[in-house]
C-alpha cells in the first residue's frame, strides 16, 4: 500500500507520473456525462483542494463513488497527471478509491452555502473543515512555531509555569476557584470556608498569568519565557474577551524598560515576517474574504518604526484632539481601546509604544519612577485592535515592593516568596505579556476572538 502524501506536498512538489495516495474529506463532487466524476479532496494541510478524476471503470464507481457527498472521508490511490485547468499543475487520476466514512447530505450541516460565524460556533467540532477555520488553525500553528523559534534562537529557556496557583498576579480577583469540596456541604469554621480541609490546604485558583513564577526562573536562569493557557473569570460577553486564552510571557534578568521595549518590537516584527512568508495562501484568503487590509497592514508594520510617547503625552494629544470619545480622557484613567486606535490610526499612522503610566492604574509589581507618580510600564499599540503587548520593568527593591503590595490591599504573607527574591541577589528585570488570540485576531482580521481559538470558553458556554 502506498504511504500517505499530504495534499500540500503534492501541490507544491508533485511530479506528473508519481504514484501517490492521499487521504482527506470530499469538499465537492460533480459527475460528467462522459462517465467519470471529479472530486475535490482536502486534508487540512493547505487551503487548496486536490482534484481527483474517478473514472467509470473503477470497481466501486457505481456502488460508492457515485454516492460520495460533501463531508465523506476517502483514500485515493493513483497517478498524478497534468491538470488542464487553471490553479494547479497536477491532478490525481484515481485508480483505487476507498470510502472511510459517509456523510448524509440531509443532516451534514456544512454544505456549499456560506454559514455565519455565529452558526459555526454551535458546531465547533465541524467548523475546522471550512476554509476560514482551517486557515485560522494553520496560521495559529505556524505562529506558535514562530514564537518558540524566536525565543529559542535568542537563548531563552522555555518554562512551564503552574496552571493551578495560590496567587493573583493581577490583583483583580477575577479568578476561577479550584476545589474538591462538595459544594452542597462546604466545611466552615466560624462561618468562613475552611480551606485547610481542601485538597491544597489553602485557596487555589486557575492562573491569570505565569509572570510571577517566570520571574523566579529569570532571577536564576537569565532569560525565560512561558507560552500556555491562562484564565480570567470576567463576566464579559464581548468580541475581545475569553475565559480561557493563551499567553506568551518572556522575563529577562538584568533588563530595563528600554530592553523590554526593544525585545517586544523585534518579537512582533519577527512574527509578522514569519506569517507573511510561511502562510501566504491562508493570508491571501483572509485578505480576500475577511479584511482587505490584512496583508498590507502586516507588511507596513514590518517596515515601520514604532512611535514612542509617554502616557502623559498621549493624554495631552487625546484631550486636544477635539474627538468625541465614548470614554472621557483625563490623566489618571485607563487609556481605552478607542483612544489607542486613534493614536495608531489617526495621529501617528504607525504602531505606538506608550510608557510611564500612573502607578494607581497599574499592577503592584511594576517599578516606580523617580517622580513617585508613574511606573516603568509599556503598552505596544497597533492599528485595528489597540494594545497587543503590555509589560514593564519589575520592582526589584524590597521595601518599595513591600509598600506597593500593602497599598494594593494584597496579603504580604501570600507574596512572601516574591518578596524573598528581592532579598537574595535581587537584580533589575523586565518582561511583557502578549495575548496569543489577540495576536491572531490582528493577523487574520477576524472580528471576534471566539473565532481564533479552537474551542472558545466564554460566560455560559462550555458545550465542547
Amino acid at each position: 500500500m502506498l504511504p500517505r502524501t499530504r495534499i500540500a506536498q503534492v501541490l507544491q512538489s508533485g511530479v506528473v507520473g508519481d504514484k501517490i495516495a492521499v487521504m482527506g474529506w470530499v469538499r465537492t463532487k460533480r459527475d460528467s456525462k462522459g462517465g467519470f466524476s471529479f472530486l475535490e479532496v482536502n486534508d487540512g494541510s493547505c487551503m487548496s483542494n486536490l482534484q481527483v478524476i474517478a473514472e467509470k471503470g473503477l470497481p466501486n464507481y457505481e456502488s460508492e463513488v457515485m454516492k460520495l457527498q460533501t463531508g465523506c472521508s476517502v483514500r485515493v490511490s493513483g497517478t498524478l497527471v497534468a491538470s488542464p485547468g487553471k490553479g494547479q499543475k497536477v491532478e490525481l487520476k484515481g485508480e483505487e478509491i476507498h470510502v472511510y466514512g459517509w456523510a448524509d447530505p440531509d443532516t451534514y450541516p456544512l454544505q456549499k452555502k456560506r454559514h455565519s460565524f455565529e452558526f459555526l460556533r454551535t458546531i465547533a467540532h465541524l467548523r475546522p473543515r471550512t476554509n476560514t477555520f482551517g486557515a485560522v488553525a494553520r496560521v495559529r500553528n505556524s505562529l506558535s512555531h514562530a514564537i518558540h523559534t524566536f525565543f529559542q534562537e535568542r537563548g531563552f529557556l522555555y518554562l512551564h509555569t503552574p496552571i493551578i496557583t495560590g496567587s493573583d498576579c493581577e490583583g483583580a480577583g477575577e479568578m476561577f476557584r479550584v476545589t474538591t469540596f462538595d459544594l452542597q456541604n462546604v466545611p466552615r469554621t466560624d462561618g468562613s470556608v475552611d480551606y485547610g480541609k481542601d485538597f491544597f490546604g489553602s485557596p487555589a485558583n486557575l492562573t491569570v498569568s505565569g509572570q510571577l513564577e517566570a520571574e523566579i526562573y529569570a532571577l536564576s536562569m537569565g532569560d525565560v519565557y512561558t507560552f500556555g493557557p491562562t484564565f480570567r473569570a470576567e463576566n464579559s460577553n464581548t468580541s475581545r474577551h475569553l475565559a480561557e486564552f493563551w499567553m506568551v510571557e518572556p522575563e529577562m534578568a538584568f533588563c530595563d524598560l528600554d530592553g523590554d521595549i526593544e525585545l517586544a518590537k523585534s518579537f512582533l516584527k519577527f512574527l509578522f515576517r514569519h506569517v507573511l512568508s510561511n502562510c501566504r495562501e491562508d493570508m491571501e484568503f483572509f485578505n480576500k474574504f475577511i479584511d482587505s487590509t490584512a496583508i498590507k497592514t502586516l507588511e507596513d508594520l514590518v517596515e515601520q518604526d514604532f512611535e514612542h510617547i509617554t502616557y502623559t503625552e498621549a493624554v495631552d494629544i487625546l484631550t486636544r484632539s477635539g474627538e468625541s470619545f465614548e470614554f472621557p480622557v483625563k490623566w489618571g484613567t485607563d487609556i481605552q481601546s478607542e483612544h489607542e486606535r486613534y493614536l495608531c490610526e489617526k495621529v501617528f499612522r504607525k504602531p505606538v509604544v506608550l510608557t510611564d503610566f500612573p502607578r494607581e492604574i497599574k499592577a503592584f509589581y511594576m517599578k516606580c519612577n523617580e517622580d513617585g507618580k508613574t511606573v516603568r510600564a509599556m503598552d505596544v499599540l497597533v492599528p485595528r485592535i489597540g494594545e497587543i503587548i503590555g509589560g514593564s520593568q519589575r520592582e526589584d527593591d524590597y521595601e518599595t515592593l513591600r509598600r506597593r503590595i500593602e497599598e494594593s490591599n494584597l496579603s504580604l504573607e501570600a507574596y512572601w516568596w516574591y518578596l524573598d527574591l528581592r532579598k537574595f541577589g535581587s537584580a533589575p528585570h523586565a518582561g511583557f505579556g502578549l495575548g496569543f488570540e489577540r495576536l491572531l485576531q490582528f493577523v487574520t482580521g477576524m472580528a471576534n476572538i471566539r473565532d481564533v481559538i479552537p474551542f472558545p470558553r466564554t460566560p455560559g458556554n462550555l458545550s465542547f
